[in-house]
This record gives C-alpha cells, sequence and structure tokens, in this order.
C-alpha cells in the first residue's frame, strides 16, 4: 500500500490545496490529511462541519482577530489542526478570509493546508455562483471534484447545486440525462471546474467511481476533458470512501 499515491496524484503535497465542485470534497480532504505524514491544516472559506474524530485533528475555533494566535499556541502540540470562526449555523463552522489562511499556514509552519473552498449541500454536482468559488491567490493546488454516479441520471436538484447554471455551463437542459461530454464540459470551462483558479496547478477529480462500468465511463470523460483543456495534464478517478480510494490517474 501506497499511502502517498493518492497525494501525489493529487498534487496536495504542500502549500494551500483548495476543493471546489460536488461529490466528495470534504471525504477527500480527509483521506489526504489522514495520508499525509508532514504538518496539517485542514480549513475552509465556507461553512464546514468538524472534522471526523478518527482524524484526530485538533480543532481550533475563533473569531478571526484571535484565531491566528490560538492556532500557533497549539500548533507545536499537533500534526493536524483544523481552523475555523464560530457560526450560529448547528454542526458548522464558518469559513476563513484568505489573508488569514495564508498567513496561518506561513506562520503555524504547516506543511499543506487543505481548504474546502465552496459549498454543494452534499449534492453530486454544482457549477460556481458569480461568488464563488472562494479561493485563495495564494493556492498552490485546484482539485475540481464530480461525481460519476452522476451519469445517466436527470439533471435535477436531487443530485445536483445550481441546476440552471450546470444546464448553461453543460450544454444540457434541465431534466436532460447527464452524459459523459457534459461532464467533460463542466470539467473543462472556465465558468464551470475552471473559475477562478489563477495560477493554480488543477487536478479534476471524478469521485465515486465505484464499479468497473463507472471506471469506464470516467476515463472516458477524463479523456475527453483533457482534449477539450490544456490547463490540466491528468484527471484522478477515485472511490473515496473506499480504504484504497485510488482507481486510475488519466494523462495525456
Amino acid at each position: 500500500m501506497n499511502r502517498g499515491a493518492l497525494i501525489q496524484a493529487l498534487a496536495a503535497e504542500q502549500g494551500l490545496v483548495c476543493m471546489v465542485g460536488a461529490g466528495g470534497k470534504k471525504t477527500t480532504i480527509y483521506q489526504l490529511a489522514s495520508r499525509h505524514g508532514g504538518r496539517v491544516g485542514i480549513t475552509s472559506t465556507v461553512f464546514m462541519p468538524p472534522p471526523p474524530a478518527a482524524l484526530e485533528a485538533k480543532c481550533v475555533i475563533a473569531p478571526e482577530p484571535g484565531l491566528l494566535d490560538a492556532v500557533l499556541e497549539l500548533a507545536p502540540h499537533h500534526r493536524t489542526l483544523f481552523f475555523a470562526q464560530p457560526s450560529d449555523k448547528p454542526g458548522r463552522f464558518g469559513g476563513v478570509s484568505h489573508p488569514c489562511i495564508a498567513q496561518i499556514h506561513r506562520q503555524a509552519m504547516l506543511d499543506v493546508t487543505f481548504i474546502k473552498a465552496d459549498g454543494a449541500r452534499s449534492r453530486w454536482l454544482k457549477a460556481p455562483a458569480e461568488d464563488e468559488p472562494q479561493i485563495p491567490g495564494e493556492a498552490n493546488t485546484v482539485i475540481p471534484v464530480v461525481s460519476a454516479l452522476a451519469l445517466g441520471r436527470p439533471l435535477d436538484e436531487s443530485i445536483a447545486h445550481r441546476v440552471d447554471r450546470l444546464a448553461s455551463v453543460m450544454g444540457i437542459n434541465p431534466g436532460e440525462l447527464i452524459r459523459l461530454t457534459h461532464l467533460a464540459r463542466l470539467l473543462s470551462d472556465g465558468m464551470g471546474a475552471l473559475k477562478q483558479i489563477g495560477d493554480a496547478t488543477v487536478v479534476p477529480l471524478i469521485n465515486m467511481v465505484d464499479d468497473p462500468e463507472l471506471e469506464r465511463l470516467a476515463h472516458a470523460v477524463a479523456r475527453e476533458a483533457l482534449a477539450r483543456s490544456s490547463r490540466f495534464e491528468r484527471v484522478v478517478l477515485a472511490a473515496m470512501r473506499k480504504p484504497e480510494p485510488l482507481v486510475a490517474v488519466i494523462t495525456r
């Protein structure tokens, strides 16, 4: 078992690593954090629940003016830190601003900070709104996530967040079945998965590739997405809820 293979495939070794899209952002963060051998930060620019207890992350929750000092006090004693602001939403903490995240990453001497950079209401697909995603300008890697389980399903609110925006980006009408080319368009479009990515390394992730047939379909999606965009050099296929999540890495 190569615990670092997933980290390497997703270019998630160091710096600020942002998850966008839908279909397993938090699960991906937790898988990467559990496999990383260095000092790890976990945070969000939007609302986020606390990490699972199995991750053994120290939670640091404070209003932003005091968050840096609170993290720095605890950083020497914990390998994995989750930091966020308080929130009045039950079970969720508040997001942290870009400058604060970058400052904490540097001053706490973290090797990597994993950032949930938008919300999707637990759907399998999403397209960003005007003010999304919230990606720090210093981001090293952006990982746009989509779920393979959306293939063959109607585009509706049961599986998709921001259906109208998705329809526009993917070239599909609401209610129509989602095909390979639709997911490929989402992954390769500047108003879809590539929105506001700046100069970061981009590694799209097709998640929930849970069986051989989904792997075949996801492989075809990855090939078409690579043909449509020169902005990324590989697409990762994974099943993040499995003990060994990495399924395949599709390159040019």
